[in-house]
């Protein structure tokens, strides 16, 4: 076995534990994209991971020295990225991989790491703003990397913004849907101006005497994710069927956690959200007709200038 196929095997396995909703859309696209997404997926994971205390995902861990595991996942990427990773790193070997392949730009990478230092550093948003940007870093990113790998240009901003939108589509429906075990795990990502408006306590944001003023917030949040996966749906007629196929079907099943958190707040807060195996398959059932008519149904339009866009 090359060691290009043995990396690639071990991306398999790893977004085979960390997301079933990611693999199942993955399974969507032809395979040489497929294994380049499986690439670029295990290094975002693991560097979810060591960042979190975590296994694939799961329950996060309190972390003893998370400067540390910043410093880490910077050298481990670094390494990599100049050609020292191997086998003995594969999800940072991965990436090495698919960047050179796809040509993807360093600054991506860059960005994300910034998103776990955001983190390393406590760091907490004041606004809408600060939220969206730090959504930015740890999945818009991403959403940019995987229109790359799906064969975006790099110089194709306009498609490329549709990309950042899904990324930030997928983080607030995490947030939305992850307001208690963030708590837990001493994070809080709703708006400390968000929180001021409702009177919770940025301290004590579980109060039982805040759980209504709360899943207002965890609707808003979710309300929000769908704004941005509205947009990102319009950038699906510059893929390719079968990647459009995917990504309407991520949409579909990811954006069923926001939907989800948005009709039922309280009980988001409770108990974590998921979307089933019978939606999964009834959204890539649809997924399909949506792609076949991607022109039509989403055909181009400028970006709503309402939205938030990062800064270049």
């Amino acid at each position: 076995m090359s060691q290009r196929a043995a990396l690639v095997v071990h991306a398999r396995d790893s977004i085979a534990r960390g997301s079933k909703s990611f693999r199942t859309a993955s399974r969507l696209f032809d395979r040489e994209t497929r294994e380049r997404a499986w690439l670029l997926y295990a290094w975002c994971r693991a560097c979810d991971d060591i960042a979190d205390g975590q296994d694939h995902g799961g329950t996060m861990h309190a972390t003893v020295d998370p400067q540390a595991r910043l410093a880490e996942i910077r050298a481990r990427t670094q390494r990599a990225l100049s050609g020292e990773g191997g086998l003995d790193d594969p999800a940072f070997a991965g990436l090495a991989v698919v960047a050179r392949e796809c040509a993807i730009p360093r600054r991506y990478m860059d960005d994300l790491v910034e998103g776990f230092a955001l983190d390393a550093a406590g760091w907490r948003p004041r606004s809408e703003t600060d939220l969206l940007l730090y959504c930015y870093h740890v999945a818009g990113t991403v959403g940019c990397m995987m229109a790359i790998v799906m064969g975006v240009a790099p110089e194709d901003e306009a498609t490329l913004a549709r990309a950042c939108d899904l990324g930030l589509a997928f983080q607030l429906a995490n947030i939305a849907r992850d307001i208690a075990e963030d708590a837990a795990g001493g994070r809080c990502y709703l708006p400390a101006d968000w929180l001021a408006e409702t009177g919770i306590d940025p301290a004590d944001i579980m109060a039982p005497g805040s759980r209504e003023a709360l899943a207002a917030l965890a609707r808003r949040t979710a309300s929000l994710a769908a704004r941005y996966e509205q947009s990102a749906r319009l950038g699906t007629p510059a893929l390719s069927f079968r990647s459009a196929w995917a990504v309407l079907a991520a949409a579909g099943i990811y954006g069923g956690i926001a939907r989800h958190v948005a009709a039922d707040p309280r009980t988001a807060l409770e108990r974590r959200v998921f979307t089933s195996k019978a939606e999964k398959l009834g959204w890539l059932m649809t997924a399909a007709g949506q792609s076949a008519r991607r022109s039509a149904l989403y055909p181009p339009e400028p970006r709503d200038p309402a939205l938030w866009s990062p800064p270049r």
